[in-house]
């Protein structure tokens, strides 16, 4: 008998996912939020289905979590969002399956049973979403390649709400070689404001939010 982890913290969600499993002979462990899953994975589940839009631990960093934990166990992302941007961050930590909520019930099943085959599953109209975004990010990686050290700690600095008197006094550089190093900064990254590069430099993992 396989056995389920359904991760969600709507508890009508997690119920009516428990009660469709059980009946259809899966073991089934439920957890309303993140630290009650991590707390349970000792009842090793061989899948988890995982929600994103979690309280204080969203889907993406229980993913994060187990990946650093070195877990075994297949993960598909159950969720609303289907937006790029979740779906590439989710399959480059390593979930098994990206489907999203209001997909019927055959969709789940074709996904859960490629991931227990040893396969990934994004649901298909999904797939055009991803390869765009892998495409911007590829872009992105290239423009982020043309930073130099010097710009790169500005744009940090930057992205991090810090006036050009600040970052100056930071680097130890002057007000005008900071304004260069932004204009330079916005012109490779293809950019025209602060909050366009704050969002390229968040985007890119160079600060956290």
């Amino acid at each position: 008998m396989h056995k389920i982890m359904i991760i969600d913290d709507e508890t009508d969600i997690l119920r009516m996912l428990e009660r469709y499993f059980r009946l259809n002979g899966y073991e089934v462990i439920t957890a309303e939020g993140a630290e009650q899953a991590l707390a349970k994975m000792g009842q090793q589940p061989d899948l988890i289905l995982l929600d994103i839009n979690m309280p204080n631990m969203n889907g993406i960093e229980v993913l994060q979590e187990l990946h650093e934990r070195r877990s075994k166990v297949k993960v598909i992302m159950l969720t609303i969002h289907n937006e790029g941007e979740y779906i590439l961050k989710a399959v480059d930590i390593g979930c098994a399956g990206y489907v999203l909520k209001d997909s019927d019930s055959n969709m789940l099943k074709k996904a859960i049973y490629t991931v227990y085959s040893g396969e990934s599953f994004i649901q298909p109209d999904l797939i055009p979403v991803l390869n765009a975004r892998l495409i911007k990010k590829e872009q992105e990686d290239e423009q982020l390649e043309k930073l130099t050290k010097r710009e790169i700690e500005v744009l940090i600095l930057l992205s991090e709400g810090l006036f050009n008197k600040e970052i100056a006094y930071k680097l130890d550089i002057s007000e005008r070689t900071v304004k260069n190093h932004i204009s330079n900064i916005f012109k490779k990254i293809n950019v025209s404001d602060r909050t366009q590069a704050a969002v390229f430099a968040i985007k890119n993992s160079l600060v956290k939010l």
